[in-house]
C-alpha cells in the first residue's frame, strides 16, 4: 500500500515529491508511507532499530503536507534514531533491561531453565541449556513475567472501574504498545516488562480506561490519570525510550 500511495502522489501534475530516503543523523533512512482509511493525522514512528521512518497519513495527503510534517519533527526523528542505534543481539554478556533494571545475561548450560539472580547490587538473567536457544529461553521468561506483571495490574484497575478484561493477549507489536477492543479484549506488546514498573501500570490503566471512554477525549485521560497518577510521566517515557524496547533481538 504505501508503494502505491507513493506511486500515486508521484503521478499528480503539480507539486514536490516524496523522498525514497531521508538523510537524518547522519544517515541514509527509508522512508515509508502508507495511507489508513480512517486514519485523521499523520502519525510518525520509528522501525525497530532506525531501519525506517514510518508515516501513516490520511486518504489523499498532499505530498507537501507530508513534507512540512517532516521538517517540523526532524528533531524527534534524529532523537529517536540516535537512541535506537543498531539492533542488539540477545547474547551472553549483554545488558538486558528488566522492570526498569539492566541485567547482566549469563549463559549457564548446566542450569535448566532460566531464572532471576543477584550478585551484589547487580542482577543477573542466567539462562540454561544449548546456546542456539538462548534468546528464545529469555524470550520465553519474558513474557511470562509479563503477562504475570501486566495481569496484576490490569486486574487492580479493572477492579477500579467496576469491569473485567475478557481476554488478555501477548504480542510484539511495533505500532502500539496495547489495545482494547469494544468487547474488552486487551493485547500489549511483552517488551512492556522491560520498561520501569510505573511504566507498566500507566499503560494497563490506559487499556483499562478504554472500557468506559472508547477514545481519547477529555473524560478518558481524566480516567487514565485518576486510576495512574504517573500518566503523563509514563507517556514520556514510552514516547522518548520505547523504541529503544525494539532494539532487541530475539530471533525468529
Amino acid at each position: 500500500m504505501a508503494t502505491r500511495f507513493l506511486e500515486r502522489l508521484a503521478g499528480r501534475a503539480a507539486g514536490p515529491r516524496l523522498p525514497e530516503t531521508l538523510l537524518l543523523a547522519d544517515r541514509a533512512v527509508p522512508l515509508e508511507v502508507r495511507e489508513h482509511p480512517t486514519a485523521r493525522r499523520i502519525v510518525m514512528r520509528l522501525a525497530p532499530g532506525g531501519d525506517a521512518l514510518r508515516l501513516t497519513v490520511p486518504r489523499r495527503t498532499p505530498a507537501r503536507t507530508v513534507l512540512a510534517f517532516l521538517e517540523r519533527h526532524r528533531g524527534w526523528a534524529e532523537e529517536r534514531l540516535r537512541a535506537a542505534g543498531g539492533r542488539v543481539a540477545v547474547a551472553p554478556g549483554i545488558r538486558l533491561p528488566l522492570r526498569g533494571e539492566a541485567f547482566r545475561l549469563v549463559h549457564d548450560p548446566a542450569l535448566r531453565g532460566a531464572r532471576l539472580e543477584r550478585e551484589g547490587d547487580v542482577g543477573v538473567l542466567r539462562v540454561g541449556g544449548e546456546a542456539p536457544h538462548l534468546a528464545r529461553r529469555v524470550r520465553d521468561l519474558l513474557k511470562r513475567e509479563a503477562r504475570r506483571d501486566l495481569q496484576a495490574a490490569v486486574d487492580r484497575h479493572a477492579a477500579t472501574v467496576g469491569l473485567l478484561p475478557r481476554s488478555l493477549a501477548l504480542k510484539d507489536t511495533v505500532s502500539r504498545w496495547g489495545s482494547c477492543t469494544a468487547d474488552r479484549r486487551l493485547a500489549f506488546s511483552w517488551r512492556i516488562v522491560m520498561a520501569p514498573p510505573a511504566v507498566l501500570d500507566y499503560l494497563a490503566a490506559h487499556e483499562v480506561a478504554h472500557f468506559r471512554e472508547m477514545n481519547h477525549a477529555p473524560a478518558f485521560w481524566a480516567l487514565c490519570r485518576s486510576l495512574c497518577p504517573e500518566t503523563e510521566a509514563g507517556r514520556r517515557w514510552l514516547k522518548r525510550e520505547g523504541p529503544g524496547l525494539h532494539a532487541y533481538d530475539f530471533g525468529p
